[in-house]
C-alpha cells in the first residue's frame, strides 16, 4: 500500500495525500475549521464509547478504548479552550460527507463488522494525524503549536486501532484484514480528493462556488483580548 509522504513522515495507512487546495482554504478559514474539530474529538469519544457497548465480551478491547474516549474527551476540552482564547463561538454546524460515506461500505453483519469498525477508525485518525501535521507546519501559533501536539496522539490511536483490527480478524473466516484495509482506504482516498461541497476538517476541497461560513478568513489565528 503506497503511503502519502510529506514533511518528513509517513502516514502509512493513508493512500493519498491532502491535496493542497484543502490545505489552502483550511489555513484561510481556520475559524470554521476549528469549530469543526471540536465536533470530531466529540465523535471521536462517542465512537470509542459506542464499541465498547457494542463488544464488551471483548474486556482488552474495552480497556483500551476507554483510554481513548478520556484522551479525546480531553482533546475536546482542549479545543473548547482554544476557541475561547482565539475569540471563536462555539455554534452548532453540519455535518460532513465524510463519516456518513465510510459507514455506508461496513459490513452489516458480524464478525466482519467489528473488523470493518476498527479499521475504518484507524483510518479516520490516521487522516486526522496527517492533516494535523501539515497545518501545524502552515499555521503560527497558538494554533500551528496545538495541532503538533495532537498528530502525535492521533499517531498512538491509529496504531491501537490497527492492533486491535489484527486481532479482531482472527474471528473473521475467509477475510485478509490487509485488503479489507486496502478497500475502506481506497474510498477514504477518494472522500478526501474530490471536490466537497463543505469545508470540513476530513472533508476534500472545498468546490470553488462553495461560500465561506465564517468571516474574517483572512485572518491569523490570534489570541482574543478579551478578559
Amino acid at each position: 500500500m503506497a503511503a502519502a509522504d510529506g514533511l518528513g513522515l509517513q502516514f502509512a495507512p493513508l493512500l493519498v495525500a491532502t491535496p493542497e487546495r484543502w490545505l489552502e482554504a483550511a489555513c484561510a478559514r481556520w475559524q470554521e475549521l476549528l469549530l469543526d474539530h471540536a465536533y470530531c474529538e466529540k465523535k471521536a469519544a462517542s465512537t470509542a464509547l459506542a464499541l465498547i457497548f457494542a463488544y464488551p465480551e471483548y474486556e482488552q478491547q474495552s480497556l483500551a478504548l476507554a483510554r481513548v474516549a478520556r484522551e479525546e474527551l480531553r482533546h475536546f476540552e482542549q479545543v473548547t479552550r482554544m476557541m475561547g482564547r482565539l475569540g471563536v463561538p462555539f455554534q452548532r454546524l453540519q455535518p460532513g460527507r465524510y463519516a456518513a460515506a465510510l459507514r455506508a461500505v461496513l459490513a452489516t453483519h458480524e464478525p466482519r463488522r467489528r473488523l470493518d469498525l476498527l479499521l475504518t477508525s484507524a483510518l479516520i485518525e490516521a487522516r486526522s494525524r496527517e492533516r494535523f501535521a501539515r497545518l501545524a507546519a502552515r499555521l503560527p501559533a497558538p494554533l500551528g503549536d496545538f495541532y503538533a501536539d495532537l498528530e502525535r496522539a492521533e499517531a498512538r490511536h491509529t496504531d491501537l486501532y490497527l492492533e486491535l483490527a489484527s486481532a479482531a480478524a482472527k474471528d473473521v473466516k475467509h477475510v485478509e484484514w490487509p485488503a479489507r484495509f486496502a478497500e475502506l482506504a481506497a474510498v477514504e482516498a477518494g472522500l478526501i480528493t474530490s471536490d466537497d461541497a463543505q469545508l470540513r476538517f476530513h472533508s476534500g476541497p472545498p468546490a470553488q462556488e462553495a461560500v465561506p461560513r465564517t468571516t474574517a478568513t483572512d485572518s491569523k489565528p490570534r489570541a482574543s483580548q478579551r478578559r
